[in-house]
């Protein structure tokens, strides 16, 4: 992805390290689609969907992600437990179309009731040099917004679902 451009966003839970660590590792794909799906198609979608505000409009996208096996690295003596899922999307449809997505999620304690969400990816624009054209100008700025609703969906249904469970 040498033409690719990088994108970091984060969000916390507040919630302990080993709660969400648990929720993720037991199924991040239906946590990503619970997350991001609308809340009148949740139950029907097998695809998470992106969503961003352009211009005052909602546009929304299926994406279809894969999780990579699951890297845990244990705590050590400077350093907290870390939970490492690498992500790819798609778009579900016409995915020639759209940029393609290669990401790591970590997962890790803040505090012992706090647990960050780092993503940092690199995405590939689609159509090759017109691809490249738009992203230049707008697709960059779409790209980003989306990861960062991305991140925060899912920080935010981790904060409601975890607090809620018995």
């Amino acid at each position: 992805m040498s033409r690719g451009r990088e994108i970091r966003s984060f969000d916390y839970v507040n919630y302990p390290y080993e709660g969400v660590r648990a929720a993720l590792t037991a199924d991040a794909l239906a946590v990503f689609r619970s997350a991001t799906a609308a809340a009148s198609t949740r139950a029907r979608s097998v695809a998470s969907a992106l969503r961003v505000s352009v211009a005052g409009l909602e546009v929304a996208k299926e994406i279809e992600i894969a999780v990579q096996p699951i890297d845990e690295q244990r705590a050590s003596a400077t350093a907290p437990p870390v939970t490492h899922l690498r992500l790819n999307w798609a778009a579900a449809s016409a995915p020639r179309l759209f940029p393609l997505m290669k990401a790591d999620l970590l997962v890790y304690a803040l505090t012992a009731t706090e647990t960050q969400l780092d993503f940092s990816g690199r995405y590939e624009p689609p159509l090759g040099w017109l691809g490249t054209a738009v992203n230049a100008t707008i697709g960059h700025r779409i790209a980003e917004a989306s990861v960062h609703r991305f991140v925060s969906e899912v920080a935010e249904y981790l904060r409601t679902t975890l607090h809620s469970a018995p």
